[in-house]
């Protein structure tokens, strides 16, 4: 045997110590904790189990989806690897819980309090509204389904931009179409504007929307068959001649029922949610740690 032969290794020496600090040594070992936790803390039953079960129900549940998706049945093939996706899931759903990837996620606690109110969402809405109920509600709230006034009319407009005394033009026009009539040839009368002279009939709300709030609420309340103003609105004056209105008036329940119970439901379910959390708020302690609470605040139990 030589020398060399018999000096010691140092190299080899250092070989653990150099395995050790290996990464993928750490995932093993950190991996093996991870399983010990999850024996110790379920074992096979417990929540956090490594036995998964999948259902008929579930199975029935994939085909279904998939039937809807492609407008027919999977094949066993086809099956198998929806099957196999799900079990896949629920394992990295799983080992995910374990690691604690689910801790301090808005996503995820977001998605975990959507999923409670809409149990209480669903339980609000089992019970469908009696027309007592529904009419107390219409009752309530007659601004929110008030059927709007409506109205046609004429118009011919004047530019304020221009130069001139535009009120004095508008007042010489109307002059003019007054004795003319109603049924006056427009042409050739008042600035151009690119909106129609004549307006077939509409709500309020779509005048305003062409016009202006004030220019619409003032239209829905002149007296047909004469011409009338001027009357502003954001291009400048008009002259308007109504030709028909139709008044606003509540509606009856039977008219406007779906829209009611709709709105009715969202109601009740808004009021559930508040009731189940200021009574879930008795089960807890709530404190405000230096300037971290809303002014003035104190803790809440």
């Amino acid at each position: 045997m030589t020398e060399t032969d018999k000096q010691p290794d140092h190299h080899g020496a250092n070989r653990p110590r150099r395995w050790l600090q290996e990464p993928l040594v750490h995932f093993l070992l950190l991996g093996i904790a991870l399983f010990a936790l999850f024996q110790w803390l379920g074992g096979d039953t417990g929540p956090m189990s490594n036995r998964i079960t999948v259902t008929q129900a579930q199975v029935d549940q994939l085909a279904k989806a998939f039937g809807k998706t492609w407008q027919r049945p999977p094949t066993e093939v086809e099956l198998k690897g929806l099957v196999d996706e799900l079990v896949r899931e629920e394992i990295a759903y799983r080992e995910a819980v374990a690691m604690g990837l689910d801790r301090d996620d808005t996503i995820i606690r977001r998605r975990m309090r959507q999923k409670l109110e809409f149990l209480v969402e669903d339980a609000a809405g089992a019970t469908p509204a009696t027309d007592a109920q529904l009419l107390a509600y219409l009752e309530a709230h007659p601004d929110a389904f008030r059927v709007e006034p409506q109205a046609s009319f004429r118009q011919v407009f004047i530019d304020t931009s221009r130069a001139g005394d535009a009120g004095a033009r508008a007042r010489e026009l109307l002059q003019r179409l007054t004795a003319m009539g109603p049924q006056a040839d427009l042409a050739g009368l008042g600035d151009s504007i690119m909106l129609e002279a004549e307006l077939p009939l509409a709500r309020e709300s779509d005048i305003a929307g062409l016009f202006g709030r004030e220019f619409a609420a003032r239209v829905v309340t002149l007296e047909p068959g004469s011409w009338q103003g001027p009357i502003e609105s954001g291009y400048g004056l008009h002259l308007v001649l109504l030709r028909q209105r139709v008044e606003g008036r509540m509606p009856t329940l039977a008219e406007v029922r779906p829209v009611v119970e709709r709105e009715w439901l969202g109601q009740r379910r808004r009021e559930q949610l508040a009731a189940m959390y200021e009574e879930l708020l008795q089960k807890y302690s709530v404190t405000f740690e230096g300037a971290a609470g809303p002014a003035g605040g104190e803790a809440r139990k």
